[in-house]
């Protein structure tokens, strides 16, 4: 199996032609992106983590760390492993008296956990391969994302940065969200309720 490519959290972006959010991963090491579609509950959690707002009791990602936690599972890493069917597959590998553990989840899910246990985000070559993007070379660069692997600073969570990836965000077809890959939803997920923030985000 080719070594798995590190990336990290450049940005959420809105979608404004629906309520869909995309997460976009960028390679550690060069300016390679990864889109992928996610619900705006998910995208939430991701940001809220990100942004380091504490919370009055804990979300659903803040009790999954917490399980892992209680059990001595010591999570060292998420992936994203495959692409099938425009849906993207997610792993979370965790370490358990001295044996590895995989755990199937939601890229989504992976990655917003990845961001609270501070651990580094990696992508399958054959993913990257497939569902990258490479911006066009007059475009500035992007900021954020931390070399660390694991999420780094806040990153915006508007539509002003769009324009730094016009090009290929003109090849997702926004109007048409059906034939984009997209996070592996399972119907009846139930969202979680809406964060509610207790006193000024961390710095």
């Amino acid at each position: 199996m080719d070594k798995m490519i590190e990336v990290v959290i450049d940005s959420v972006r809105v979608s404004l032609m629906s309520p869909q959010r995309v997460v976009v991963l960028r390679q550690s090491d060069t300016e390679r992106y990864l889109p992928i579609w996610v619900g705006p509950y998910e995208a939430e959690a991701i940001t809220v983590a990100l942004q380091e707002i504490e919370m009055i009791r804990p979300l659903t990602h803040d009790l999954l760390k917490n399980v892992f936690n209680s059990f001595n599972a010591r999570i060292t890493r998420v992936e994203i492993v495959n692409l099938r069917d425009d849906i993207f597959y997610g792993n979370i590998v965790a370490e358990v008296d001295g044996k590895i553990v995989n755990v199937d989840s939601r890229p989504s899910d992976a990655i917003a956990l990845a961001v609270r246990a501070h651990v580094p985000i990696l992508v399958n070559p054959s993913v990257m391969e497939a569902a990258s993007i490479l911006p066009d070379k007059e475009l500035p660069a992007s900021t954020g994302g931390d070399e660390r692997g694991a999420a780094g600073p806040t990153p915006e969570v508007s539509s002003d940065r769009l324009s730094i990836f016009e090009d290929f965000f003109d090849k997702l077809d926004l109007d048409n969200m059906g034939d984009q890959p997209k996070d592996k939803d399972e119907p009846g997920d139930e969202p979680p309720p809406p964060p509610s923030t207790k006193g000024k985000p961390k710095k």
